[in-house]
């Protein structure tokens, strides 16, 4: 019981990052993104992990280990995006040539 609030933190952006996700994935688009803000949410996620590795080891992890992958699986949609879109820019400026 004394972890329900942890838990409903966590189940409530472990809904949000599956959307994230897939409309990273669809959009094949950056925008609206911030890079800085998921590295922060990882580091947070990543401390959570750590917490329940050495001083409060209980199932809750396997929530905070979820939405780490899913964060985890954002953040490298966002750098495949980032590529995909700098080279076609660089395809269609050879084009242009």
């Amino acid at each position: 019981m004394n972890n329900i609030f942890e838990i409903g933190m966590l189940l409530c952006f472990g809904a949000a990052w599956p959307f994230s996700v897939y409309r990273t994935w669809k959009s094949r688009s950056n925008d609206g993104k911030s890079i800085i803000f998921l590295f922060v949410v990882l580091t947070g996620y990543i401390s959570g992990i750590l917490f329940k590795m050495t001083a409060n080891m209980d199932y809750v992890i396997i929530l905070y280990v979820f939405n780490t992958l899913l964060i985890s699986l954002d953040i490298i949609l966002y750098y495949r995006n980032k590529i995909s879109a700098a080279l076609s820019i660089k395809t269609e400026s050879i084009r242009n040539m």
